[in-house]
């Protein structure tokens, strides 16, 4: 039967032709969730020259002197502040359930989890690399702050159209709309985390003013503060910003803003009545039938008794004219006079709030002054604390959340869900229909500011004047890109995988979900980044030349190895073996 056999290397080679193994199978050979190599290079390949196309156009007007910082900032502004909001309204409200809350409970979790290992890795280059603590700040900012907003969500549409097997097995009749529709979840809760801390830790902290590490180094140095070294002025008031501001205020600062406003508004016409100045006075000097006829907002303030001494008290005068008419009571009239409807019932209005406000103060502390003095002291802690919080929730709430907050409750209530977001209903057909178009636009308009941050010519002069030296700007940018798009990925990723293998939850079955994260562990920096270093003229021209080397040279590699594994990791994980 030897005879019969075919020789040994016929024999492998016929194998290899039967089934391509290694390398070939590899680069040849289809997977089970995701196309061929060469196939998925181009796949890739179109979605970022799609977000290049659409950024190209801002670059240009950039270039050309038509789109300068000044415009970026405003069109940014303005996209926060209306388009966003938009699109996270029709997206999380469409898409949330109450069931899904309870899942996307793990999204905070890989959050500070990446967080903390990008920073760890931006510790570790920085030591190695031997940066101050300046610089170190700089590419731990580059590091932990990752672009949630602009490149994931235009590749996550991208890839939901173009790559197969994205598909939820869990969701019935599952299609590419609502792949994306998930991806943009999934993509704006990370975003809103990022948005936390990037504008808390990242703009008070790591990316703070050149001038507050030199009082930090001055401090240091001598042990002292600046009033002990005798550089500034004593002041019995701290909390004082104007030298200039009386430490006793006679007037509310509205009273001072309006009395303001009207000396701007009102112009003296010569001939038609006296000229009065503003005055304040330490005591009342109109009587009391004239104080009647005065506005409370305009009246004097008595901060005392009238002067005691050599003052004769003022005889009537049983109307004879014995003195100058009271010329402020006839202006104040004619500036009455003038005001328009609108203007006396908004002042009505005013004046009606701060009556119903004194006498809910007034009742509030009377009820608060028949309590025992301990239950007063508890009482009045827990209210300092209570405005104290609510205080810093307004300040922390813009616009974004805002449409998070309100879609998470539209999605909550199955009633509201279903009039704004199924068919044939009329605030679906209105309303939500209205702001689906506004939303349309928040992408492309985040990609064209992108294409404009590109342009080193939109620089402010002033923030030339901080680039550091050519060798020592290039090993920052080298160190931000190693502690952002490598070091993080190889780190993450075998976390990933084991998370979405053996990690019980729903979520990380979800393909694009793993997509999501695995482009968040190696995204380029934040472009909001460039907007808090021009503001805090912090390193503006290395900022500049790191967007240009992520989002232009190193964005086609690292998105193609990044969709690569996430693919792998999807069909491991939903293996048997």
């Amino acid at each position: 039967m030897a005879i019969f056999n075919a020789p040994r290397s016929f024999q492998n080679v016929n194998a290899i032709a039967q089934a391509p193994m290694g390398v070939n199978r590899f680069f040849i050979g289809a997977h089970e969730s995701h196309p061929p190599f060469f196939q998925l290079v181009l796949l890739v390949f179109e979605a970022v020259l799609e977000v290049v196309c659409v950024s190209l156009p801002g670059y240009i007007a950039a270039r050309q002197g038509m789109f300068d910082a000044d415009a970026q900032k405003l069109v940014a502004n303005l996209n926060v502040t209306l388009f966003t909001p938009c699109l996270i309204f029709t997206k999380l409200g469409s898409q949330l359930t109450a069931e899904k809350l309870t899942d996307l409970a793990i999204i905070p979790v890989i959050f500070i989890v990446q967080t903390f290992v990008s920073y760890f890795c931006s510790f570790v280059v920085a030591r190695c690399c031997r940066f101050k603590k300046r610089q170190s700040n700089f590419v731990a900012a580059m590091a932990v702050f990752g672009n949630s907003n602009s490149l994931p969500i235009s590749l996550v549409i991208s890839l939901s159209q173009t790559l197969k097997g994205l598909h939820w097995d869990r969701i019935p009749n599952d299609n590419d709309d609502e792949v994306a529709a998930r991806g943009i979840l999934y993509l704006l809760i990370f975003q809103q985390l990022g948005q936390l801390v990037r504008w808390s830790w990242g703009y008070h902290i790591l990316l703070a003013p050149k001038d507050r590490y030199l009082e930090e180094a001055e401090r240091d140095e001598s042990g002292q503060s600046i009033i002990e070294q005798g550089q500034a002025r004593y002041s019995d008031n701290p909390d004082q910003t104007d030298p200039d501001e009386p430490l006793v205020r006679t007037r509310s600062p509205d009273d001072l803003h309006h009395a303001h406003h009207a000396t701007h508004t009102d112009r003296f016409q010569s001939g038609d009545q006296t000229p009065v100045s503003t005055r304040t006075y330490s005591y009342s000097k109109l009587s009391s039938a004239h104080s009647d006829d005065l506005d409370s907002d305009d009246t004097p303030s008595v901060i005392g008794p009238p002067p005691t001494g050599p003052f004769l008290p003022r005889q009537s005068t049983h109307g004879d004219i014995l003195q100058f008419p009271n010329v402020e009571i006839a202006a104040r009239e004619a500036h009455e006079a003038d005001k328009t409807g609108f203007q006396r019932c908004k002042a009505s209005l005013r004046r009606s709030r701060d009556r119903l406000r004194q006498w809910q103060e007034k009742k509030t502390n009377a009820l608060h002054a028949r309590l025992p003095p301990k239950v007063q002291k508890g009482l009045a802690s827990t209210t300092r604390g209570m405005r104290r919080f609510l205080h810093g929730v307004w300040d922390f709430m813009n616009p974004p959340l805002w449409a998070m907050l309100v879609s998470i409750i539209v999605a909550s209530v199955p009633v509201l869900q279903r009039g704004f977001f199924d068919d044939g209903t009329f605030v679906r057909n209105s309303v939500t229909r209205a702001i689906e178009q506004n939303g349309q636009v928040a992408v492309p308009l985040i990609l064209v500011v992108l294409g404009a941050n590109l342009a080193r010519n939109t620089i402010p002069e002033e923030a030339m004047a901080d680039i550091e030296h050519p060798r020592d700007e290039r090993k920052l940018i080298i160190a931000s890109l190693l502690a952002r798009m490598l070091l993080p990925t190889l780190i993450m990723a075998p976390i990933l995988a084991l998370m979405a293998k053996f990690v019980p939850i729903s979520i990380l079955d979800d393909p694009i979900f793993i997509i999501v994260c695995f482009l968040l562990t190696g995204a380029p920096s934040a472009l909001q980044l460039a907007q808090i270093c021009q503001i805090n003229n912090v390193f503006v021209g290395a900022m500049s030349k790191l967007l240009f080397q992520s989002y232009v040279v190193w964005i086609l590699p690292s998105t193609l190895v990044l969709v690569m594994c996430a693919l792998e990791v999807v069909e491991w994980a939903s293996s048997n073996a």
